[in-house]
């Protein structure tokens, strides 16, 4: 008798977060993606860490009009310590809608992704009640959110008032910063500006 399984047939292991939440008190804007990528495609052990996610380049871009700013070009990673102030001091907190996945392909595509434990949102909010608008990074986070609150997912761009138990917010759907989704960062980029100008966290000058 063969002793070898299919592969097929090997059911994906659960993979956990690795990290915590990043969020603090005083956090005005909570911005929820899915889940990170494998450790190997890492350039920091924080959010949105794969040098080819336009995340911290719209960040640089949009604060400081320049899309590099967070880069370290000397060790080809992003500057870690440098976006934790950022995110300090401008009043965004950081985390992600899934806390337990199964990866179905071997890749970070959201499409691929069976969401086995998701955020539990009331509980956050609860700890840190200054949050007032919850910004989704994506399509597959825009829905755990929106059922979570019981709401219909705003189209792109757009926004809608929720609650969980006794806290209400504004969720809005951004465009997924992954490199893989077809839109140039400079038009993503006017998504996220509006946001943040709606949320008063930029400036209308800016860029």
């Amino acid at each position: 008798m063969s002793n070898f399984v299919l592969m097929k047939d090997i059911e994906p292991q659960i993979e956990q977060h690795p990290w915590p939440p990043f969020i603090h008190q005083g956090a005005r804007v909570l911005m929820l993606g899915t889940f990170p990528p494998k450790p190997e495609r890492w350039s920091m052990p924080f959010f949105y860490p794969n040098k080819s996610n336009d995340f911290w380049k719209i960040m640089g871009y949009l604060f400081y009009g320049d899309s590099d700013h967070f880069w370290l070009v000397k060790g080809k990673q992003f500057d870690q310590a440098r976006i934790e102030q950022f995110l300090k001091e401008q009043h965004i907190a950081l985390w992600d809608t899934a806390m337990k996945v199964r990866r179905l392909k071997d890749n970070a595509s959201d499409k691929f992704l069976e969401i086995v434990e998701q955020i539990d949102l009331q509980s956050l909010l609860a700890q840190y009640p200054t949050v007032k608008a919850v910004v989704t990074t994506g399509e597959k986070a825009t829905g755990v959110v929106a059922g979570i609150a019981g709401v219909e997912p705003p189209a792109m761009g757009h926004s809608v008032e929720a609650s969980v138990g006794e806290y209400s917010f504004t969720l809005y759907r951004m465009p997924s910063t992954s490199r893989a989704y077809p839109l140039a960062l400079e038009r993503k980029a006017q998504y996220y500006r509006e946001m943040l100008l709606n949320e008063q966290l930029l400036i209308s000058q800016s860029h």
